[in-house]
């Protein structure tokens, strides 16, 4: 029996009695409350959530027009639309989007993988704590640029550095929230999982890790915040390929509308990358009832 099944299993005493003592049989099954003034709205969420960058660009073209914005300061938008289509005719942001994406994936599935695998050593043992909690608390505040010198000296200026400073950035997101995940775990439904017979390693695989399971997504949507930041400083290590290769080019040549496509790449990588946790938190955590907003 799984985490999923308890929850949906468990009614209160009251509830319980309630529903025994009506014509009809008790239900176990969680309903999902909308909010009033989620059923009243008429506008789509999908403008609402369009509309403050569509101001903002606005706001953007109209200082650029009317000169309140320098081109030498920052292009206007109709010059940036202009750069990328170039860019995009001639192959270049393709390929330098499929660079980065590589180097920022493959990063996060070292550092991912270290990260949870010694949070799950960490929060399942008190041993495991003892041994690796106390150095991942110290290694997490160094700040990972300082360690580009190093990353340097041991690995070259290849694409290894640039790999190992993006899975050192990912590692310690995806560690605490772990950690903090299992040690979150509500001990009623450790004892209820007890009750049912349940082992040690039936409580880790159906009870404890399901239960850390939103920790982890949450931990997973920094990492991949976090990997990107990290792209950008590991693209500046001798890279020849990249998003920020074109992006370091773009400012030795003080070409604003290369370097604003650049960010904006960096940016909708970003979100999409997002969407794609948001899809596994609808998928994973549908049994966990939550608020949507008011």
């Amino acid at each position: 029996m799984s985490i999923t099944e308890i929850a949906r299993g468990y009614a209160p005493p009251r509830e319980a009695e309630s529903a025994a003592g009506s014509s009809g049989p008790a239900r176990a099954d969680l309903v999902r409350l909308t909010p009033a003034t989620a059923r009243g709205a008429r506008v789509p969420r999908w403008l609402r959530r369009t509309t403050g960058p569509v101001v903002l660009v606005a706001l953007w073209h109209l200082a650029s027009s009317t000169g309140i914005l320098p081109a030498e300061v920052l292009a206007g938008p109709g010059t940036v639309l202009s750069s990328a289509a170039k860019l995009i005719e001639s192959g270049e942001l393709q390929a330098a989007i499929v660079v980065s994406m590589s180097r920022a994936m493959t990063g996060l599935a070292i550092g991912g993988s270290i990260g949870v695998l010694l949070a799950v050593l960490s929060g399942l043992t008190r041993l495991g704590e003892d041994m690796v909690d106390a150095p991942m608390q110290m290694l997490r505040t160094v700040p990972n640029v300082a360690l580009i010198p190093l990353l340097i000296i041991w690995f070259g200026i290849g694409e290894a550095p640039k790999i190992a400073l993006i899975a050192l950035a990912t590692a310690f997101p995806l560690y605490l929230n772990v950690y903090a995940g299992i040690r979150g775990v509500d001990q009623s439904l450790i004892e209820a999982g007890r009750t049912l017979g349940l082992s040690r390693w039936g409580l880790v695989r159906h009870v404890i890790l399901p239960g850390a399971l939103p920790n982890a997504l949450v931990g997973l949507r920094y990492s991949l915040g976090i990997a990107w930041l990290a792209l950008v400083f590991g693209e500046q290590i001798n890279a020849t390929a990249g998003v920020g290769y074109l992006m370091a080019n773009a400012r030795e040549f003080f070409q604003t509308d290369v370097i604003v496509v650049c960010l904006v790449v960096y940016a909708f990588l970003g979100l999409a990358v997002d969407l794609v946790v948001r899809t596994l938190e609808r998928i994973f955590l549908s049994w966990r009832p939550s608020f949507t907003g008011a």
